[in-house]
């Protein structure tokens, strides 16, 4: 196995000498990347290898980016005007990275106006075709009928972009 750490020529040893020169360290030998060919095992205090393992775990999930997904709600008979309302919404959170999820919600009878509720999915995915893009086509789950977007890869953040501009005056 592949041995490696402080105070320590690197190499390849047998695991018996590689635990008596961590037991000579009065350190822990401590498997790092068991897939390599051979095995590679370092000589560092288990304690601190955790920890750096807990640090380094942070640092991603902080890293990470979160999805966030906003709802817009119609109805059968939405008018025209809501539909244009709620559309400059949904924009907004598109630009501001957002998914947006768009569902017509049909109570009681209003089932029945399945094509109305498609219509209306369909004008609001064509306004906004430039700022994101459908990942389905409209689908009914249970008295809904969803379609959900996400922005575009080109659309930045609007905080993104106002942060890039002060840079740039800032450079001026």
């Amino acid at each position: 196995m592949r041995v490696v750490g402080e105070d320590i020529e690197q190499g390849v040893y047998p695991i018996e000498k590689a635990r008596a020169l961590a037991k000579e360290q009065k350190l822990d030998l401590v498997e790092i990347a068991p897939n390599a060919k051979p095995p590679v095992c370092k000589i560092i205090d288990y304690s601190k290898f955790k920890y750096e393992q807990k640090k380094k775990q942070k640092e991603l999930k902080a890293k990470a980016q979160k999805v966030v997904v906003k709802e817009v709600r119609f109805g059968p008979n939405t008018d025209d005007h809501d539909l244009e309302f709620k559309t400059r919404h949904a924009k907004g959170f598109l630009e501001d990275g957002n998914k947006v999820k768009a569902y017509v919600h049909f109570v009681g009878r209003t089932i029945v106006f399945k094509d109305r509720g498609r219509e209306i999915l369909d004008r609001f995915t064509n306004a906004l075709e430039e700022y994101g893009k459908m990942d389905s086509p409209p689908k009914m789950e249970g008295k809904r009928m969803i379609v959900i977007l996400s922005p575009l890869p080109s659309n930045k953040p609007k905080k993104k972009k106002e942060e890039e501009q002060q840079q740039e005056e800032e450079e001026n």
